[in-house]
């Protein structure tokens, strides 16, 4: 068995104030909240092996302060992770990393997409049940053999309001 941590992106620009949506940047408080929720999770003693992101500025801003708190030395960005990607995308590309992996792993994206694919891992089926608010973490518990579709379990659901104290 092997961790993975789903976090939404940090609270960024309003939907519609770009012209380009993938061009919205985090706010000024979502930073600040990103940054104590990351420095939240260090104090914790999260260690992750890597961090995908979604391609997305406020998704890979949210990876870039979760690295510079200390919790990964890795970072990379993950096609997939985008919004509308796909699950069975990246299945392929856990499955490579799942043979050298020694610590969890992290994926950074946008809802309901994540919520969908903790329910997809946990359940087999996407209900859009689960809501990942901003700068909040799932984590999953994933199986090191097989496909993890339906045969993960969930052991973490955080809102950010519990790691800003």
């Amino acid at each position: 068995m092997t961790d993975l941590y789903l976090i939404r992106h940090g609270i960024a620009a309003e939907h519609g104030t770009y012209q380009n949506d993938d061009e919205r940047p985090l706010t000024q408080e979502g930073d600040r909240k990103t940054r104590k929720v990351a420095s939240r999770l260090k104090e914790l003693e999260l260690e992750l092996g890597i961090i995908l992101t979604s391609p997305l500025i406020r998704a890979r801003q949210t990876a870039e302060i979760l690295k510079a708190a200390g919790l990964s030395q890795q970072l990379e960005e993950c096609a997939a992770l985008a919004p509308n990607g796909n699950i069975h995308d990246w299945i392929t590309e856990y499955k490579t990393w799942i043979s050298t992996a020694s610590k969890p792993l992290a994926l950074v994206g946008h809802q309901p997409d994540l919520g969908n694919w903790a329910e997809l891992l946990i359940w087999g089926q996407a209900k859009e049940a689960l809501i990942l608010k901003k700068a909040g973490i799932i984590g999953i518990t994933l199986p090191l053999k097989g496909s993890p579709l339906a045969n993960s379990q969930l052991f973490w659901l955080t809102p950010p309001k519990f790691l800003l104290g």
